[in-house]
């Protein structure tokens, strides 16, 4: 087999399918979405979504499996069930943010109610965007792949050398 070019193994070794199979499809948004807004029971999941009972469940039991949600026993009622977001599913944050504001512009054509704002300034949290190192907004055309064991390569190249990094 042929050496693969940055952009193929770009494509083969991608962490997105195993992300996409982690979250699963609409539903588990939706579940996650709640669950940042604070629901934790399943009745309420179910009331609020209006998903199917069964598909709940098996959205569920896939966050928890994946270790996006805990499920633990009420304080106050050990019969039932809360789901709790892990570091793990709290780390999805910005990618549920990201497509909210995503579908807000090329979607629904219009903002979101409620409005998601800066608990200290009471401001609406701004754009997420792709930055570089040095915090510089990037676009599309000012990305590429780099083969991992080279992005490495040269760092330590100019470790060695005593030259700065430079920030990929």
């Amino acid at each position: 087999m042929s050496e693969l070019d940055p952009l193929q193994r770009a494509v083969v070794q991608c962490a997105l399918p195993a992300a996409l199979e982690a979250m699963g499809e609409r539903w588990s948004f939706m579940i996650l979405r709640a669950t940042f807004n604070g629901l934790s029971h399943f009745e309420q999941f179910q009331s609020t979504l209006g998903i199917a009972r069964n598909i709940l469940a098996n959205r569920l039991a896939r966050l928890v499996n994946h270790g996006i949600l805990e499920r633990r026993a009420c304080a106050d009622d050990r019969r039932k069930v809360i789901y709790q977001l892990t570091p793990k599913g709290e780390a999805l944050l910005p990618t549920l943010i990201a497509l909210r504001q995503w579908g807000e512009r090329w979607e629904a054509c219009m903002p979101s109610n409620p409005v998601l704002v800066d608990a200290r300034n009471g401001q609406p949290v701004g754009e997420i965007v792709v930055r570089a190192a040095d915090g510089r907004p990037l676009s599309l055309h000012e990305l590429r792949w780099v083969d991992r064991a080279e992005l490495e390569a040269g760092q330590a190249r100019c470790l060695r050398s005593g030259e700065p990094v430079p920030a990929h």
